[in-house]
């Protein structure tokens, strides 16, 4: 209570100045606002947008967790000094090594990502006169889990700063934006930076010389070798559970799978999006199939490695299970009608193997789905709605005629 009430007495000496949208955005955050609505009819609920971000966050952490013992593990399996993981349980796996080793990569990112992009939400709040947006909470968090581990710490905070004002800020702050604002970000480093968001190489801790490794990277990621059209070398349990390189927070399937179950529990997250992305992709990765079946390309086809992996094993790699789990639902960016979720999240789907299997020097193709339905998702609303009222009106003429 004491803190409570010192806050609160702060609070009314701030209030007017220049900094009380920064001093309320802190002090909302540790407690529910104080003030209380007079007239008319309201509904009294403990929830707010702060606590939706927070949400989201929860459903986060388990992915950044895992991740950072599997960037050490990686790392340890690049040099030969752990064996393969046996099991989700396996001890060589959860070890504090691997943590340790993932933790000192990946906290700067999020220590970055945090700080450049609340001081310019912090800014643009004072020079408009207004709240601080809670929008950048998940965002924040979302963009350390979609990078390489070892992205430099400058180009984040470039991509960053260029994410929140151009992204967001300039199409009047959160809820106004028409492009997530994460992807935005990584849709900045892919084409600024491409040899760093290339995907194709493992990152190695730097100091291993000793091991007689090459500094920085060894090996090639999962998505790259099949680019390439080499063998799959890894098990569907390791690619379920994550036990294979890629960005921080996609590479356990189970957890990605857990946090879609926590979202979807909380009425956050639309279970019709995550099941139309999956159906959508599943479609397109049948449709490859086919044609690998139908011997119409062949394996000396730069497409043949993508083309013919098994459909369902598209959902196990890359950056599909998390993009459509907490990017695609997006409740900004994406479509608001019900019948525009089940069309949105299909296309997403379908788009994001079509591009993964036909461009090789990328292949993954899920951000660049999702921002472009997030373009077309306003307009899948107005058919949507559009084909309702027609649907009434007839219904209407049919009862007066």
């Amino acid at each position: 209570m004491g803190l409570k009430q010192n806050l609160h007495n702060l609070k009314k000496k701030y209030e007017g100045t220049k900094i009380a949208p920064l001093f309320n955005g802190f002090h909302t955050f540790l407690y529910m606002p104080n003030e209380t609505t007079h007239g008319g009819t309201h509904i009294k609920s403990a929830d707010d947008l702060k606590r939706t971000m927070n949400t989201v966050i929860m459903a986060l952490v388990p992915c950044l967790i895992f991740g950072m013992f599997n960037a050490g593990y990686q790392h340890n399996l690049q040099i030969e000094a752990v064996s393969n993981a046996t099991g989700f349980f396996s001890g060589e796996f959860w070890n504090m090594d691997n943590l340790l080793i993932g933790l000192v990569k990946i906290l700067p990112l999020v220590i970055v990502s945090y700080v450049v992009g609340l001081a310019i939400e912090f800014i643009f709040c004072i020079i408009k006169g207004h709240e601080i947006e809670e929008g950048y909470l998940v965002t924040g968090m979302l963009v350390p889990l979609i990078v390489p581990v070892d992205l430099p710490l400058w180009m984040l905070a470039v991509a960053v700063a260029f994410g929140v004002v151009i992204g967001k800020e300039v199409f009047g702050g959160t809820g106004m934006n028409i492009l997530n604002p994460a992807l935005t970000i990584r849709a900045f480093l892919f084409f600024a930076y491409p040899t760093w968001m290339s995907g194709d190489k493992v990152w190695v801790q730097g100091a291993v010389e000793a091991a007689g490794t090459a500094d920085a990277i060894s090996g090639e990621t999962i998505l790259g070798s099949l680019a390439q059209s080499q063998p799959l070398n890894y098990s569907v349990s390791d690619m379920f559970f994550g036990f294979i390189p890629g960005s921080v927070g996609e590479t356990s399937t189970l957890l990605i799978l857990v946090g879609a179950l926590f979202l979807i529990f909380t009425k956050i997250g639309s279970w019709r999006i995550m099941l139309s992305a999956v159906i959508g992709a599943l479609a397109m990765g049948f449709i490859f199939n086919q044609v690998v079946d139908m011997g119409w390309i062949g394996e000396t086809s730069k497409f043949y490695g993508l083309m013919s992996l098994d459909f369902w094993k598209h959902l196990l790699i890359g950056g599909f299970a998390f993009g459509a789990v907490y990017m695609a639902t997006d409740p900004v960016t994406a479509s608001q009608t019900n019948k525009g979720k089940w069309i949105y999240g299909f296309l997403i789907g379908f788009i994001s193997i079509m591009i993964r299997v036909f461009n090789p020097a990328y292949p993954e193709g899920v951000m660049l789905a999702i921002l472009l339905m997030n373009v077309f998702a306003p307009t899948i609303d107005h058919y949507v709605v559009q084909g309702n009222v027609k649907r009434r009106l007839k219904r209407l003429k049919a009862k007066t005629a």
